[in-house]
Formats: structure tokens, C-alpha cells, sequence
């Protein structure tokens, strides 16, 4: 019992330092780590060793495809194919749906780019929409939030998924985890895009503008801004190009192994791999960039995705060394021994998920978390499984959206742009993400309870 009290107290200290004492996640992470060695009794010569070898070997796993995932979208934002593909799906769905056309959009940018990037993006897009179809800013707002939000805690190769993956053993598998995750996203995008369909008529007191910038601008100015667009098809390809490739490469790994063993095997195996898949998009990517100053433009990009995703990896990797602490320590016995009986399944990942999201904000903290508690039980709750990996990862992304509220940046990005008060953004936007993240974790559990 002193064991999973020590684990609680861990839990409720990272939230505390990281929701209200604003303290960095990875020190909050990495403190944890060793506060629970010790508290754990973990003899003093492997406390380093667990620690840094984790930590390590978390690093050389994921690093790389977090920093190339990062790097695609960078060059997204800033080329302005996020502009051309919102303008292709336009011309294909119309304005005649406004929600719709705003879910959908969201649901594709947030793949490789992040949901407070992307509603950045594509905000002066959504008013422009609102103002030509006559609908309220309050639904085009949850339509897009909610679509953004479905494949930026579901999909890879967006870093919170992806760490996840990692933690919970299944990188190999990424293919498996999109497969399956697009089809999650959609729903819970769907059950947003429900959500704000209720408010397509309602009217509400906006906030007053907030000087000249980005937001300020309107859809025509904003795409001026970025010249001469891409194509549609080059646009597109650095998001389509990867993840066609690591879903070839895990279907021609299947036990089954349907295009046998001889050299497009090897090649489609190599060619799959997130590392090489990714390297293959940002080269699709470096397309983007014209005229002069390319190789000046490509820099600027690829020194901005490093800082975005330094703190990610490092967060990434102090929650892999909480995990392998927690992994050496008495309490996996515990809980292995009463958990067991109790049938919760993904209940579980998805509860702690939710409960970290809630107190301290961040989803991309929360799935680093929640997979480095959720993994030394798998087992225990009978998800030691390929599929059962799989799942956990996309009930652990379910929970990370369970609320979207005050504490949130996401929360503030599309509050402020859209000029929606707060109180009545919690009445909206923070409901939103209750539904979806529901919606998500329901379709989940019926997964489950047919594969498992």
C-alpha cells in the first residue's frame, strides 16, 4: 500500500509543479525519476544507470522522428501549403457546409502540424468562411479546434502520439497505430463537428479586436502574403508521401508476410521505417520552397524546428526515465496483483490520461506521462498485445484531449483569435473536447472489445 501511495504522491506533485507552479515538465519528469528511486528503495548503483539509459535509449528511438515529423510541418506553415491545401479542400466541399469544410481541413493539417500552429493558420480561412455562408464564428471555431485537436493527439507522426508509442514498445508499428488512429480522429472530428453544428445559428457578444496582426488579417491578404502557392499534389505530398510509406512497410511485415521476403520486401521494409519515411517527406517538403533565398528560407526552417521540438524531446525522454524507474520499482508487482481482476482495460490509460490533461494542461504531457505509468502494467490489464499496445497508445490520446480549459494554450490560441469570452468558450470549446475525447474513447473500447 506505501507503494502506490508513493506512486500518487509522484502523480500529484508533477501536476502541482508543472499546472500551478509553472515548473518545466521535464525537470517535474525528471525530478519525479529520481525522487521515486530513492522513495522506491531502488539500490543507490542502478539509480544513475536506470535513469540515463532510458532516457538514452529514448532519445536514439524517437529523437529523430519527432525532429524530422517537426521539421515537415515548420516547412508547411511557412512555405504556405497549409493555405493551398486548405484551398483545395475548399474547392472540393464548397463553402455550402462551413463546419464541415473547417473539421475536415483541421483534420488533415494537424497531422504533421501542430493544432495551436494550425488554427493560427487557418483562422483568417475560417473567418472568411463564416463571413461569406452568414454562419456563427462560434461553430466555424469548435468545428476547426475540434478537428485540429482529433489527429494532433491520435495520429503520428505528431510528437505527443509518437511518444507514446515509444513508451508503451510499439515504433515498430506506427503503421498499425495510423491505420487505426485516422478512423479514431474522424470519429471523435465527427462528434466535434456534431457538437458545433448546434451553435451554427447562435449568436454571441464577440471581444474586441486586439491590434494588427495575423488574426486581423483576412484570407486574401493572408494568402497573398505567401506569393505564389504550391500545388495542391506538392502540398499535400510531404503529409501523404511518409504515411503511405510506413503503412507499406508495416503490411509487408505482417506475420503473413504478403509480398514474401526477396528485395521489395527489404526495400518497402527500409522505405517504412518513420526515420527514412520522414527524411523522404521533408525532402518532399524542401520542394516547397521557391526563388531566391532558398537555402537561406530552408535554414530559418529547419533552426525553428529544433527549438519547437528540443523541449518535446527532452520531455519526451525524462518521461521515459520516470517510466523505467517506475518499471524497476515494487509497485508494478502491486498493481499487476489488484488490477488485474478488475477488468478496467483501457479504461485505465485513459482515466490517468484524462486526469493529467485536466490538472495540468498540456496533451502533449500527458501522453509522455500517462504511457510511462500505463507501460510496466500492460500486462496486468491484458494489453500486452500488438493490438492491445496499439489501442492503449490511441486511449492514452483519447484522454489527452479531456479538457481543453484555462490552463491549456490551446484553449487561449483559439479563445483569443476567435474573440470568444471566456466564460462562454468554456460553455463551448472545453464542452467540445469532453465530447470528443469521449467519442474517441468509445469507438476505442468497441475496437477492443472485438480485438481483444
Amino acid at each position: 500500500m506505501i507503494d502506490l501511495l508513493i506512486l500518487l504522491v509522484l502523480v500529484a506533485a508533477i501536476v502541482l509543479v508543472t499546472a500551478r507552479f509553472k515548473l518545466s515538465p521535464f525537470l517535474a519528469l525528471l525530478g519525479a525519476a529520481f525522487i521515486g528511486a530513492f522513495a522506491y528503495r531502488i539500490s543507490t548503483g542502478d539509480v544513475i544507470t536506470t535513469i540515463t539509459t532510458a532516457f538514452g535509449n529514448n532519445l536514439g528511438n524517437i529523437g529523430l522522428v519527432i525532429l524530422f515529423g517537426t521539421m515537415i510541418g515548420v516547412v508547411l506553415e511557412r512555405s504556405g501549403a497549409a493555405i493551398a491545401m486548405a484551398d483545395a479542400l475548399i474547392k472540393v466541399l464548397g463553402t455550402r457546409f462551413p463546419n464541415l469544410t473547417m473539421s475536415v481541413i483541421g483534420y488533415i493539417v494537424s497531422i504533421p502540424v501542430f493544432c495551436d500552429s494550425g488554427y493560427v493558420i487557418l483562422n483568417s480561412l475560417r473567418k472568411a468562411i463564416t463571413l461569406r455562408t452568414g454562419v456563427s464564428a462560434l461553430s466555424t471555431s469548435i468545428a476547426l479546434m475540434t478537428g485540429l485537436y482529433a489527429t494532433h493527439t491520435l495520429v503520428p507522426p505528431t510528437p505527443g502520439p509518437l511518444a507514446a508509442a515509444d513508451a508503451i514498445g510499439i515504433t515498430e508499428q506506427l503503421g498499425l497505430l495510423i491505420a487505426i488512429g485516422l478512423p479514431v480522429a474522424a470519429v471523435a472530428a465527427a462528434a466535434g463537428l456534431f457538437f458545433a453544428s448546434r451553435f451554427t445559428h447562435r449568436e454571441f457578444e464577440m471581444l474586441p479586436a486586439q491590434g494588427d496582426d495575423l488574426a486581423d488579417h483576412t484570407y486574401e491578404e493572408l494568402r497573398a502574403s505567401y506569393g505564389t502557392l504550391p500545388s495542391a499534389g506538392m502540398a499535400f505530398m510531404p503529409i501523404l508521401v511518409p504515411l503511405a510509406l510506413i503503412c507499406a512497410g508495416s503490411i509487408v511485415k505482417l506475420p503473413a508476410r504478403p509480398i514474401g521476403e526477396g528485395a521489395a520486401f527489404d526495400v518497402l521494409s527500409f522505405l517504412g521505417t518513420p526515420v527514412v519515411a520522414l527524411v523522404i517527406g521533408l525532402a518532399a517538403a524542401t520542394l516547397l520552397l521557391r526563388g531566391a533565398g532558398k537555402l537561406e528560407r530552408f535554414n530559418d526552417n529547419i533552426n525553428e524546428s529544433i527549438r519547437v521540438a528540443a523541449p518535446i524531446l527532452l520531455i519526451t525522454a525524462a518521461g521515459a526515465a520516470f517510466g523505467a524507474v517506475l518499471a524497476a520499482s515494487p509497485i508494478t508487482d502491486f498493481l499487476a496483483d489488484n488490477l488485474s481482476d478488475l477488468g478496467l482495460g483501457l479504461l485505465v490509460p485513459f482515466i490517468i490520461a484524462a486526469a493529467l490533461k485536466t490538472a495540468q494542461g498540456s496533451s502533449t504531457v500527458s501522453l509522455v506521462t500517462t504511457s510511462a505509468l500505463v507501460a510496466p502494467l500492460l500486462g496486468s490489464l491484458g494489453l500486452d498485445s500488438q493490438m492491445g499496445m496499439v489501442l492503449t497508445v490511441l486511449a492514452i490520446g483519447a484522454g489527452a484531449m479531456v479538457v481543453s480549459h484555462a490552463n491549456d494554450s490551446y484553449f487561449w490560441v483559439v479563445s483569443q483569435l476567435s474573440r470568444i469570452p471566456v466564460a462562454t468558450a468554456y460553455k463551448t470549446l472545453t464542452v467540445a473536447t469532453l465530447v470528443e475525447g469521449l467519442a474517441a474513447f468509445a469507438t476505442i473500447w468497441v475496437i477492443g472489445v472485438i480485438v481483444l
